[in-house]
């Protein structure tokens, strides 16, 4: 018969090979939930961003921990690594606040699928991340603790707090005022192309090379004065059947050995120039590369009514503009898939989206942005 845990109380477990599956009352406006695990040594902290699995970093290096197809996080207790001490089981709610999750709780099932233990985390408030329990070491074997413990400040904030790196960079220098929109054709002969929502402009100069390396720049200012924001720039890659490849966001921030590689995250939106960069060395994406598509997420929950000033800004190698999309108008809603670049044989295009989506992270924009490029 399985152990019904409260908060903070614990039981052992044998040592074999679990899974660890959260469960919830789904239903309309609940939101989705995603499960993650953090490797902590007896410091408390993880030893590098491996140490963090998720469903961005499916797997960690020693193969001991896993996130599983069904958002199961699988772990072989008697391979874990001997310098690791607990093994945090978190989740993040995505689209909402945990307070809006009604039915939260945790199993721990043995490798036979039996249902070893099950705690019922009690109800939650305003909290966007959770830490629902551990498992620990005990000796020579292993034990569960029903923690139960919200964070406000969302997966960052709970990644922050146990080691992983989150980085923020200054800002560069403020662009020049962009020019008025060229005329299709576009391309950049004559200079830097300003565009408009559904244009797109060739990535080419006569009598040029193409380019080889771009930083996608983008750029938010708060509606309110004094209220920071936090919104989070990402990547999504597809290849030229809509299958996505790779995502590149604050939490994994490089994909491709470093071909695309995000800047660190910004948690406020404020000063001048862009607040989030995501470099791109375009010659040196595999050739299954077909598309592009960068959005912007609103991870704190604030809606994109509380934003002003959006942009994205595309900059050659020397960092200078090449092309500039303003978004015109705004929406109540949490995200925003801003622009694509696409391959268009040896070269790219940019093509301006600028269109309007619910979801805290960028998980949430994999099938609109794939729906939205190819159908």
């Amino acid at each position: 018969m399985a152990t019904q845990l409260t908060k903070g109380s614990n039981t052992e477990l044998p040592t074999v090979p679990v899974r660890a599956v959260l469960g919830w009352d789904a239903g309309p406006g609940v939101p989705d939930v995603d499960t993650s695990a953090l490797l902590l040594t007896s410091a408390g902290k993880v030893r590098s961003d491996d140490d963090f699995v998720f469903y961005n970093q499916s797997a960690h290096p020693s193969g001991a921990v896993r996130y599983g197809r069904d958002g199961a996080v699988e772990v072989d207790l008697p391979a874990v690594e001997a310098q690791v001490e607990r093994v945090v089981l978190a989740a993040s709610a995505d689209g909402g606040t945990f307070g809006q999750v009604p039915g939260l709780h945790l199993r721990v099932l043995g490798a036979d699928g039996a249902e070893l233990a099950r705690f019922d985390v009690p109800r939650a408030g305003a909290e966007t991340a959770f830490v629902a329990g551990e498992l620990y070491r005990r000796g020579p074997g292993w034990k569960l603790r029903a923690v139960g413990q919200g964070y406000d400040s969302g997966l960052a904030g709970l990644a922050t707090d146990f080691g992983i790196t989150v980085d923020e960079e200054a800002a560069p220098e403020p662009a020049a005022p962009a020019p008025e929109p060229a005329r299709a054709p576009l391309n950049l002969d004559k200079g830097r192309v300003s565009l408009v929502k559904n244009q797109t402009v060739s990535l080419v100069k006569t009598g040029a090379p193409p380019l080889s390396a771009v930083t996608l720049g983008l750029g938010w200012d708060p509606a309110a004065r004094g209220r920071n924001i936090d919104l989070d720039a990402s990547c999504i890659a597809f290849d030229a059947r809509g299958k996505d490849l790779a995502t590149v966001w604050f939490m994994s921030k490089d994909a491709f050995r470093g071909a695309i590689a995000h800047s660190g995250d910004n948690l406020t939106g404020a000063g001048e120039g862009d607040d989030e960069q995501i470099r791109v060395r375009l010659g040196d994406l595999p050739a299954d590369v077909h598309a592009l598509v960068f959005t912007i997420n609103s991870f704190g929950g604030q809606r994109f009514t509380a934003v002003s000033r959006a942009f994205c800004r595309l900059l050659d190698a020397g960092g200078a503009e090449l092309v500039r999309y303003d978004l015109s108008d705004t929406e109540d809603t949490t995200a925003v898939l801003m622009a694509a670049v696409v391959r268009d044989g040896a070269a790219w295009s940019m093509r301006a989206l600028g269109e309007f989506r619910s979801g805290r992270t960028v998980r949430k924009l994999v099938d609109p942005a794939r729906e939205l490029l190819f159908g």
